[in-house]
């Protein structure tokens, strides 16, 4: 077996989540197509969908709203770019974490000085409280519009999720993944259900996967393109899914090792598949209920709410969109932990019990967050919910350089060195992530 520079520079090889570092079996043997390989890869599923949580949080359905009724299906092109983004980047950080044993805060700490690794992981620590900001706002929605609370004291209750945490882990990482999956199963099923009373054009459905000019010509598109972006392709994603692919007890050895990857690649890319059809759906939700009815303002999850039953006709329609969001809420909280968890430990190698972790980053989410709330009310909220999501896709960067520079390192990746073509696309996404990043700046502060 290879020794990774990482052991032979007597560096510590402490595990990331020890408390579920290679806890979940997998069953040996190799028979392609057959049945121990659909065997294996239930094994290795899950860490995937837990990654596909971030890509269709209430972050996402803010931008998708305010995308699908201002623009139409146009930005469906965006969608799917940045879940091609996704899927490339994923299996990125899975890599890393199989091959190097390794999580991405990890490999940083290693690589970096500690003044480096520290804005670094202050960058993601603010990504993760952005992230949080898009939940606590989105959970409280949900319940408001569920059971009428008022919109402050839901911020407050989500505060209580914790002990949600706490169950979950508990019962072991496995139970947490089929947590996760219910929930998502439960998203996907409501919006089934919306796009079949929406009837949507299946045309111009199709022409909007197709991308425009526009979308960077024009700086409102741009914005919410951004978002899109941002709320979609997660940077604490990226530490989350090189940490928790480790939770699998495959062979070390290089064609193990090999195995793994392609497994949880498969795994993941199989997962975001799922977020790209959910994400589509709210956009074309928007699209169909609100665009083409002149409705080109309804950016607010309340608005939404609000307006499906009468557009749709039907007033389960409301409700189900509701019940798809508060479980969209939930699921992000369990990730958004376990993802802070990561980085705290990685980056500054201190460790916090789950539920104080919780407790912290939750509380820097809930305080600015019942502020705007008292001040501007429900339209401030939703704002807030677009501008999170513009600072996870500005923290982008910060996380994909350093997985693209890791894992194009044969000194560190060995024999699972990214080749070439692999190389160029990641760079290409890396260049095009900063580009747009730098191209909105540029439009906020008024500059062509």
């Amino acid at each position: 077996m290879q020794v990774s520079p990482l052991e032979s520079a007597g560096k510590t090889n402490s595990s990331s989540l020890p408390e579920v570092f290679r806890t979940i079996r997998v069953p040996g043997g190799a028979v392609p197509g057959g049945a121990t390989f659909w065997r294996k890869l239930a094994a290795f599923s899950g860490p995937g969908y837990l990654v596909a949580v971030g890509y269709m949080d209430p972050g996402n359905w803010a931008t998708d709203l305010a995308g699908g009724s201002a623009f139409g299906y146009t930005l469906l092109s965006v969608i799917l770019l940045s879940n091609i983004m996704a899927i490339l980047l994923q299996s990125l950080a899975a890599k890393l974490g199989i091959a190097t044993g390794r999580d991405l805060a990890q490999a940083c700490r290693d690589s970096y000085s500690r003044p480096v690794g520290i804005a670094l992981w202050a960058l993601c620590e603010l990504a993760i409280v952005a992230c949080d900001l898009a939940e606590v706002i989105g959970t409280a929605i949900a319940l408001q519009l569920l059971f009428g609370l008022p919109l402050v004291w839901g911020i407050c209750l989500t505060a209580f999720d914790v002990l949600l945490i706490l169950l979950l882990q508990q019962r072991g990482f496995r139970k947490l993944e089929a947590f996760i999956v219910t929930l998502l199963v439960v998203i996907a099923g409501c919006f089934v259900y919306e796009l079949f009373l929406s009837q949507p054009a299946l045309g111009a459905v199709m022409a909007g996967f197709v991308p425009r000019a526009e979308i960077v010509t024009n700086p409102a598109m741009l914005y919410i393109a951004i978002g899109i972006i941002g709320a979609t392709v997660m940077p604490h994603n990226l530490y989350l899914h090189s940490s928790i692919v480790q939770t699998r007890a495959f062979e070390t050895t290089s064609a193990g090792k090999r195995e793994a990857i392609r497994f949880a690649t498969l795994d993941s890319t199989i997962a975001l598949m799922l977020a790209l059809f959910i994400n589509a759906a709210i956009l074309i939700l928007a699209a169909s209920a609100f665009h083409t009815s002149g409705q080109t303002q309804v950016a607010e999850i309340q608005d939404a709410y609000k307006l499906l039953a009468p557009t749709l006709g039907a007033a389960v329609a409301s409700t189900l969109f509701a019940v798809a969001l508060l479980a969209s809420g939930q699921n992000s909280t369990v990730t958004a932990t376990l993802a802070g968890q990561i980085v705290m430990e990685g980056f500054l190698h201190v460790r916090l019990t789950p539920w104080v972790r919780r407790l912290i980053t939750r509380l820097l989410a809930i305080v600015p967050a019942v502020g705007v709330a008292l001040v501007y009310g429900e339209q401030g909220t939703g704002k807030l919910l677009v501008l999170s999501q513009v600072v996870l896709s500005m923290q982008l960067p910060f996380a994909v350089i350093p997985l693209v520079q890791f894992t194009s390192d044969r000194t560190r990746m060995g024999e699972f060195v990214n080749p070439v073509w692999l190389k160029i696309m990641a760079g290409v996404i890396a260049a095009m992530i900063v580009g747009l990043n730098i191209k909105l700046l540029l439009a906020v502060a008024g500059i062509d």
